[in-house]
């Protein structure tokens, strides 16, 4: 586990990060990795003077299994409140099922499901505050509900979830081949750019530490048509 700024921890859960958040009101995630990982998140707690009753929060960038994996155990054991996009809330409860594509995501989708929950708050807006302190950005693309969000401390950080990925300081695209519209992803990516933001963080990929919304509009400045 990286301390990225002050309260605002990494948590690397196989192929996929998560993030914890200390927050005046207790504990904020931001996603949950892969399922069965609620142990491993547990410990991370606790390193870092915290139990799992300190989490209020679960805010969920969309709802890919490696992302929302351990959500519904954290949610039953810590009576946190779920934050999703109604887009993506349909598959988080389970009232619909999505297939991965491609062969390797279908294939690891098959022994890796997640268990469905309820969400209890619903995102709607373009932006919104879902809980203070927290600016939601809607950034579809890598899925219709994806979100964003942005932290409001240390300049901001931003929770880039799967919108985009970091590599060696740099800012690249979120993972495309497992995107419903990687051209609307990259629009995403632009809107981001739009932003005030010292830190960004990805559910793959390193963290951008100082200035990281300049990698952003570099990245945007290359699209096609700019």
């Amino acid at each position: 586990m990286r301390e990225i700024v002050d309260g605002v921890f990494e948590l690397g859960l196989g192929f996929v990060n998560m993030h914890l958040v200390v927050t005046d009101d207790g504990v904020v995630l931001v996603d949950t990795g892969l399922p069965r990982r609620s142990k491993q998140i547990e410990r991370a707690l606790r390193d870092i003077r915290k139990q799992i009753g300190d989490v209020r929060t679960i805010l969920l960038t969309h709802h890919h299994f490696d992302h929302i994996g351990s959500v519904a155990d954290l949610r039953q054991r810590s009576g946190a409140r779920v934050i999703a996009h109604a887009a993506d809330a349909p598959v988080i409860t389970g009232a619909i099922r999505a297939e991965p594509t491609g062969f390797l995501p279908r294939l690891i989708g098959r022994v890796m499901r997640a268990e469905p929950t309820k969400v209890d708050q619903l995102i709607t807006a373009d932006e919104s505050e879902p809980i203070p302190g927290f600016t939601a950005v809607h950034t579809p693309g890598h899925t219709r509900g994806h979100v964003s969000y942005l932290l409001d401390r240390a300049g901001g950080v931003l929770f880039a979830g799967d919108t985009a990925g970091g590599k060696n300081g740099a800012v690249v695209s979120g993972p495309a081949q497992v995107s419903d519209d990687p051209a609307e992803q990259d629009r995403s990516i632009a809107k981001l750019a739009t932003h005030t933001f010292e830190y960004a963080v990805f559910g793959h990929g390193g963290a951008v530490k100082g200035q990281a919304v300049d990698r952003f509009r570099e990245y945007a400045s290359a699209l096609p048509g700019d």
